[in-house]
């Protein structure tokens, strides 16, 4: 039998019961904690955690003790599922198990990924006299979008008030743009500009909330070629 010098217990002993406590309060810790098994109806859907992807189609969330956490199920096409557990005195207790039924996104349904949004189209005038051209892009705007807010036949500038439609996470506010370009030969510039905000019911004015989206709504994405195949 190993025997230690009488120094070197104090110093054996400390450690030993320093090991203790660690392992105790780990042990405590870790039965405070709930753990919630979450599924998605969608098996690539990405699960985050206070903002911090866990897993995809499924994971196993741990909530600590005192403690709530804020679950996430994203994926493209479909609309962004939130749900919080916690665990705390005086609240329900998190469940064994929770399934999330994706939902489709509307505003990714109503709409096409396009390259032509929010960039410039050149349109060449060769057959037609500026007068002409002029009055027909005024007519095929305004099949699209009912209210001009800016024209002026002079310096061939047009622009559109924003059209908007509102969805159940999402706010599309969309507008065209006209700019003579070139004066011999002709040549117009047309923008279809397609903005969303991310959130329902976002104010047309709000411009600080918008960025450009990659999308058009399905109601505005023949317009580009029908300026390009009437417009010669």
């Amino acid at each position: 039998m190993l025997k230690l010098p009488i120094k070197v217990l104090p110093l054996f002993l400390f450690v030993f019961i320093l090991g203790s406590v660690d392992l105790c309060n780990a042990s405590n810790v870790e039965v405070g904690k709930k753990k919630v098994q979450v599924s998605a109806s969608e098996s690539d859907a990405e699960i985050f955690v206070n903002g911090k992807k866990v897993g995809s189609g499924s994971a196993e969330i741990l909530v600590p003790k005192d403690d709530c956490v804020t679950v996430t199920a994203e994926k493209t096409g479909f609309l962004y599922e939130t749900i919080e557990f916690c665990n705390q005195k005086g609240m329900a207790s998190p469940p064994k198990t929770h399934y999330i039924e994706m939902r489709r996104d509307d505003a990714f349904d109503a709409s096409v990924q396009t390259d032509i949004a929010n960039v410039d189209i050149e349109i060449k005038v060769n057959a037609m006299s500026k007068d002409k051209a002029w009055k027909l892009m005024n007519q095929i705007v305004l099949n699209y979008i009912d209210v001009i807010e800016m024209t002026d036949k002079e310096t061939g500038y047009l622009r559109t008030a924003w059209s908007l439609q509102t969805f159940k996470q999402n706010t599309i506010r969309t507008r065209m743009i006209i700019k003579e370009s070139n004066s011999d030969p002709l040549v117009f510039k047309i923008k279809l500009v397609s903005e969303e905000s991310g959130n329902s019911m976002t104010s047309v004015k709000s411009d600080h909330l918008y960025k450009e989206w990659d999308r058009v709504l399905r109601s505005y994405d023949d317009a580009i070629s029908e300026f390009q195949a009437r417009v010669k």
